[in-house]
């Protein structure tokens, strides 16, 4: 798999505490990335449709409501172990960054 982007780790993490229709994921995206990401709905699908086809989500299930078809998503078990690996690769780029900083405090 590429190395994983930005949206894309956003994305797995507001699926990682259950299951999430398009506009939750939106809205969720959105709150983790402090207001920096916001996801249109065709951006999401796109990516929802890929994330499918590489196994890291499926369908969950579907509701009606007001009319209207909403479908929930849902990290598989290899989207959870790729989130997992992809969260302690940034865990462990933080811990080199704040050791380099703290080693060579410069002079701002």
């Amino acid at each position: 798999m590429a190395a994983m982007r930005e949206p894309t780790f956003l994305i797995l993490t507001a699926l990682a505490d259950g299951p999430r229709h398009g506009y939750g994921v939106i809205k969720d995206v959105s709150e983790l990335s402090a207001g920096r990401i916001t996801l249109l709905a065709g951006t999401l699908y796109t990516a929802l449709d890929r994330l499918t086809a590489e196994g890291l989500v499926e369908p969950d299930h579907e509701e009606r409501v007001d009319g209207r078809l909403r479908r929930y998503y849902r990290l598989t078990d290899t989207g959870r172990t790729a989130l997992a690996e992809r969260a302690a690769e940034l865990q462990r780029a933080a811990r080199i960054a704040r050791t380099r900083l703290r080693a060579n405090p410069g002079t701002a």
